[in-house]
């Protein structure tokens, strides 16, 4: 009975994948284990570097081997790379192949790996999938090396340097030499002000001030350490920092997307990294909604959109993702997939709109469902000046499906125009392309389609 029962269950998770595959895009891979997401964009492809927990009737963290899956799109995955710890220095079946990341330098890609939450490994592949080869035959980072754990590392690169971060509760950098597979300097200890956690709401806890997992990327000339969905911010690499905020609140979820949790609530268990592609940037991330399970984690992509003080502004977490869109619903313009000579701005209503910046610029969105019995394109938009919308299939070079003539407002307030729609598809990607837009003489919120 309980092996029908166990292979009832594995059944009733692939049908569920399939269900969600074609309704959703969050999370990214259903139903797998891929977690600890660490995504990089090489050869405009978007390749993720992950842990993977073993089985979704698992009872404590059993990771057996680091998976590398790809995407042309944030979307369509497939799986690349698997690395076996017998493979590596490890030399041996192991279940704690926690956190990874990658690297790129001088034509050869560097993919470090977690030993448990003692040591930190690094194999080094032609491709961004390998093969894959451990040349030091020896950890990168030893047990012994700081007063912290050396684990969970993220490397970054800077001005053409690379940068190991690594550790729990407290976090140390360390500069890499060109070879990648060695240090150049002592790690540092990074100095955060007032720091938050899951185990540290009120900054009290003086012992589990942050959490493990750290992270280190890079906006408009600020230095941004997260610790899962937990921040701080520097004007310095190696600090100090100042805690910030959470990207993730209890106005990110939508229905059905914010529990189950973990024991200390939503924001624990957030392991994940930022990246940007396409002029736009994401937050890729750990989740247990859908699987129930803590052991057995899904990765989810979500929109990152910054304030005009550098503040990151609250993640929305649902079931759409990214690159994915309901023609059903209202799409948020700068919620795009890709664009050029566009800015996002915070609006007056608390949100994000997109203004061009040139005299040519545009937008694209792919993915988008439902739109084969739509007749009426609503944007919602302020025109300082009459203005011209293309809106072509696929790129800026597609084919013309119509043109959208938005006149002149009357005030400069938001304001709803609608136009008519030709040459629609069920599923469509779109280009918006603005042309001959003064600097900032445009904005657009966002659109719907309507019947």
């Amino acid at each position: 009975m309980k092996k029908y029962d166990k292979i009832l269950k594995e059944g009733l998770y692939i049908i569920l994948f399939m269900v969600t595959s074609l309704f959703a895009q969050n999370p990214i891979v259903p139903n797998v284990g891929l977690n600890d997401p660490h995504i990089h964009i090489f050869n405009d492809t978007a390749y993720v570097y992950a842990s993977h927990d073993k089985s979704i009737n698992n009872k404590k963290f059993i990771m057996e081997d680091w998976w590398v899956w790809s995407s042309p799109d944030l979307v369509n995955w497939t799986k690349r790379s698997v690395l076996n710890p017998k493979d590596t220095y490890i030399g041996k079946d192991y279940s704690r192949c926690w956190a990874t990341d990658a690297a790129y330098r001088n034509g050869k890609y560097y993919w470090y790996f977690s030993e448990g939450n003692e040591q930190t490994g690094v194999v080094v592949g032609d491709t961004p999938v390998g093969p894959w080869k451990d040349v030091l035959g020896k950890p990168l980072l030893n047990s012994d090396l700081t007063p912290t754990h050396e684990y969970d590392m993220a490397v970054f690169e800077d001005n053409g340097s690379h940068y190991i971060i690594f550790g729990v509760w407290d976090y140390y950098i360390a500069k890499l030499n060109d070879d990648m597979i060695s240090l150049a300097e002592i790690p540092k200890k990074i100095t955060i002000n007032n720091p938050r956690g899951p185990y540290n709401p009120d900054g009290s806890n003086k012992k589990m001030p942050t959490d493990d997992k750290p992270f280190i990327h890079k906006y408009n000339g600020k230095y941004y350490l997260s610790w899962g969905c937990f921040y701080a911010m520097s004007n310095n690499l190696y600090g100090p920092y100042n805690y910030v905020d959470t990207v993730i609140k209890e106005s990110s979820f939508a229905k059905g997307y914010d529990s189950p949790t973990w024991p200390n609530g939503f924001l624990q268990g957030r392991h994940g990294s930022f990246f940007e592609w396409h002029n736009q940037w994401y937050y890729v991330y750990c989740d247990i909604s859908q699987t129930g399970n803590r052991y057995f984690r899904d990765a989810f992509l979500s929109y990152v959109h910054y304030k005009a003080n550098g503040e990151m502004a609250t993640i929305r977490v649902d079931g759409v993702g990214v690159g994915n869109y309901n023609g059903n619903s209202n799409i948020e313009a700068e919620n795009y997939f890709k664009s050029e000579n566009v800015a996002k701005i915070e609006n007056t209503i608390g949100d994000f709109s997109i203004q061009p910046i040139s005299d040519f610029g545009y937008t694209i969105y792919p993915h988008i469902k439902g739109l084969g019995d739509k007749t009426k394109l609503e944007l919602e938009v302020i025109a300082r000046e009459a203005t011209e919308i293309e809106v072509r299939e696929d790129n800026p070079d597609g084919q013309l499906l119509f043109t959208c003539s938005v006149p002149k407002n009357d005030i400069y307030t938001l304001q709803k125009r609608e136009f008519n729609t030709t040459n629609l598809k069920t599923t469509q990607s779109l280009c918006f392309v603005f042309k001959g837009i003064k600097n900032k003489s445009f904005t657009l919120n966002r659109f719907q389609f309507k019947n």
